[in-house]
């Protein structure tokens, strides 16, 4: 009796903390979903506030970017230039360019879970510190990712809610491109520099076949994005193709930000049935300054994938909220849920770390903040 109770007690321990380990990791589509049908019994939900194109688009992408990943594609390029470098300065020059560049096409959460672990590894073979090369990745994947229409989630939103043509889209974006570039050189670049040895185990690409197929089915997705190609038909030829190649990759897509936007989506639309809600919320994003000032400190506190679904329903300002949501990727830990990505990867490898990373992240991201906000506004907005 007291062997099955003392297991029975094991098995509820184990029980409660996976609950809470999914309630940690998926907080935010909690709450989407809980506004979601919270907000269902004051306005009845309709399947027109789903953007399903927004929806279609993202799988595309995930799966596809899933499918390089696991091609060990990304890695590849990844160890083809650290092979030449001599320096640290070399090294997290490259480290920090290549997820700036790989962000914009990749998403910048891909870049991190591809890239980070990589920097861990290179640090421990050249003995020497990386916490500020991973937090400097991570400003670089959220800079990076703002300037493609499928760099991240909140992009995409945009890009496909408002209607945008591509020209219009990067001509916005490209003020974040270029003041993240001088940002991350500056930070890359100035202070003392020392020749490394190291050594990284090469990689060799197997199914170069399989490997070319994804890779023009990158681009036809790519096309897809920009309305060049139907994304409907993008859907089908992926889904067929990734059958064919490999149907375990369909356990990668990240459900979980399909689930959340579709909560959001119901969320924003019934409350914009509701009119004294929406007057309301219209109100406080009715000018451009509003839009833009109010977005970037929405994201600190809910993130900027979430805060973009929901400023969306009530201001026509698209150009301040694409580079407020951006912008506001920089800050907090929360306001990008990419840079839980970097956490989470450096502390696994240095458990007693985890402050420190925070306090450096911190002092690093407000700096950002301090730097984009005043030159993006004063130049770009006003």
């Amino acid at each position: 009796m007291r062997k099955n109770k003392k297991f029975c007690l094991e098995v509820d321990t184990m029980s409660k903390n996976k609950l809470q380990s999914f309630f940690k990791s998926q907080i935010v589509l909690i709450i989407s979903i809980l506004l979601a049908i919270i907000t269902s019994f004051f306005s009845f939900p309709k399947w027109s506030y789903i953007d399903f194109k927004v929806l279609i688009l993202l799988f595309n992408l995930m799966i596809i970017v899933a499918a390089l990943n696991e091609f060990k594609v990304l890695d590849k390029a990844a160890i083809t230039l650290l092979k030449k470098c001599t320096t640290e300065k070399k090294v997290n020059f490259v480290l920090v360019l290549i997820t700036f560049v790989a962000s914009m096409f990749v998403t910048n959460d891909v870049a991190l879970i591809t890239f980070v672990p990589l920097t861990i590894i290179v640090g421990k073979k050249a003995n020497v510190k990386v916490l500020k090369t991973v937090v400097f990745q991570t400003l670089a994947a959220n800079l990076g990712s703002s300037f493609t229409p499928m760099g991240n989630p909140q992009n995409l939103f945009i890009y496909s809610y408002y209607n945008m043509l591509p020209i219009d889209f990067l001509k916005i974006t490209s003020s974040i491109l270029m003041l993240g570039i001088v940002f991350l050189l500056a930070l890359t670049l100035i202070g003392e520099d020392r020749k490394l040895n190291f050594e990284v185990s090469d990689i060799i690409l197997k199914d170069k076949t399989k490997i070319l197929i994804v890779i023009l089915l990158f681009f036809i997705v790519i096309l897809s994005v920009f309305s060049i190609f139907d994304y409907r038909i993008t859907l089908i030829m992926t889904i067929l193709i990734i059958l064919a190649i490999d149907r375990k990759l369909f356990k990668k897509v990240d459900y979980s930000l399909l689930l959340t936007f579709v909560g959001f989506f119901i969320f924003v639309g019934n409350i914009s049935a509701i009119p004294g809600i929406k007057e309301f919320l219209e109100k406080m994003f009715s000018s451009s300054a509003d839009t833009y000032f109010k977005a970037i400190l929405i994201s600190q506190v809910i993130s900027n994938v979430p805060a973009t679904v929901l400023i969306s329903g009530f201001t026509d300002y698209f150009k301040e909220l694409l580079l407020a949501v951006n912008i506001g990727g920089m800050g907090t830990i929360v306001a990008s849920l990419a840079s839980l990505i970097s956490y989470k990867l450096y502390t696994k490898e240095f458990t007693e770390e985890g402050n420190k990373f925070l306090k450096v992240f911190t002092i690093y991201n407000a700096l950002g903040l301090l730097l984009f906000v005043p030159i993006i506004y004063l130049v770009i907005i006003r």
